[in-house]
């Protein structure tokens, strides 16, 4: 699909979400939903897409209320602010600062060299903090004036949250580390876990909860150690959110479940079943008991967890699952978080990144249509079984740089040749 189309579709798809009410599940969006945010008082919700735009929601009337374009790729995070402002960041290393109503953003703050994919507020509302894949965090004071750059981690840092009590901004990175920065000055304290960290959220109490790839839960101390973990997956641990009372955690997975956690006796109450797609975002209404998704989908799921149900009907894949016919293959249920971006067949209705029908003899960054990072345009890789392999087994980050993919890689050595062999079956043209 030309651009020209793509975006023509995408402004039909966010102009029918203006106008038709939706109910308990949101549509809306053009991609897989990838960051969420609530406003105090429960009525309005904020999205990101892999679609490049922002959509503000009434969740009173279910229903979109506008849509915001501004960024040049994936908007990876999105935070309300205390005065009514909203921010927004993305693949384009910027973020921006939004007047209420606006159509465009009032600020616009530069200085990252990677994809920013997370924000927090201080609890003051003085701070913006920033995690970016450029392995930094920057703390924006609100008022202007230059940021703080926090440098330390040796990888991606995926996620940023402050401690309730102000005095510190914890970051989550790919590196395996926990780290929390005393906004006073002076080095971090450091916390090493047994996996890349993708997600953190902290309690009212300071217990720091962060998700990693290895599909646990850790619970660390606000001095940095570590209390408990819970298994929730096989798969990364995508997203967190934790209950305004800090009650219960929700872990958001790759293969589209959602475990609530009991934050106090370290277990799952329940697992809120989907589509069998990636959830990439999530966040709790203020009742303690409301929680949004925001999925591969492309939509905004409600479920009251004090149940595990979802609120209003839940469409399970059927017609539409491309990965229907090759039941039982592990290939395809490893390529399952992959169709969040990615279509099989050239005729798809095209989603956040190329097909990859036709994909292997295929140059990189070579599908006509598709727009590529200038960096990418510049590699010398040809996708082959061999190639494919290596991307899943170092990650997007490493093998492609300058890439738009959402970082990932595959441990096992099995699975990779198992997704391998399936792409050759699955992606050939006629």
């Amino acid at each position: 699909m030309g651009n020209e189309l793509r975006h023509a579709v995408l402004a039909l798809a966010s102009v029918a979400a203006l106008i038709t009410p939706v109910h308990a599940q949101l549509r809306g969006h053009g991609g897989p939903v990838r960051a969420l945010a609530i406003t105090a008082d429960g009525q309005t919700a904020i999205s990101g897409s892999f679609d490049e735009t922002v959509i503000r929601w009434s969740l009173k009337r279910d229903a979109a209320e506008q849509v915001l374009r501004f960024h040049d790729g994936s908007v990876n995070a999105v935070a309300i602010l205390p005065d009514g402002r909203i921010a927004t960041a993305g693949q384009d290393r910027r973020v921006a600062l939004w007047a209420p109503g606006a159509d465009r953003p009032a600020t616009v703050l530069s200085g990252h060299q990677a994809p920013v994919v997370s924000l927090a507020v201080s609890p003051d509302g003085a701070l913006l903090a920033s995690g970016s894949w450029d392995h930094t965090v920057r703390l924006w004071p609100l008022a202007g004036g230059e940021p703080r750059v926090l440098e330390g981690h040796r990888q991606n840092v995926n996620a940023v949250a402050f401690t309730p009590d102000g005095r510190a901004v914890v970051s989550a990175g790919y590196d395996l580390s926990l780290r929390i920065w005393p906004l006073a000055g002076g080095a971090p304290t450091i916390a090493m876990l047994a996996a890349p960290l993708n997600a953190v959220v902290v309690a009212p109490d300071g217990e720091i909860v962060t998700g990693g790839a290895d599909g646990k839960v850790y619970f660390v101390s606000p001095s940095g150690d570590q209390r408990a973990l819970v298994t929730v997956a096989e798969t990364p641990i995508i997203a967190l959110a934790l209950s305004r009372d800090g009650a219960l955690v929700a872990a958001a997975g790759a293969r589209g479940t959602v475990a609530i956690i009991d934050r106090r006796e370290r277990s799952i109450t329940h697992s809120l079943v989907g589509p069998g797609l990636p959830v990439w975002s999530a966040v709790f209404l203020p009742d303690n008991r409301t929680l949004l998704t925001g999925g591969a989908d492309r939509m905004i799921r409600r479920w009251d967890v004090a149940t595990g149900t979802p609120v209003g009907g839940i469409a399970l894949a059927g017609a539409e699952d491309s990965l229907s016919a090759y039941a039982g293959d592990r290939g395809a249920e490893v390529f399952r978080a992959c169709a969040a971006c990615h279509t099989l067949r050239a005729d798809a209705i095209g989603r956040a990144g190329p097909t990859l029908a036709g994909i292997f003899g295929r140059k990189i960054a070579s599908l006509p249509g598709y727009r590529y990072s200038e960096a990418l345009k510049k590699l010398d890789i040809v996708w082959t079984p061999v190639t494919v392999a290596k991307l899943f087994e170092v990650g997007p980050a490493t093998y492609t740089p300058g890439t738009k993919m959402p970082e990932q890689t595959i441990g096992s050595a099995e699975d990779r040749e198992a997704l391998v062999r399936f792409l050759e079956k699955a992606t050939k043209t006629p």
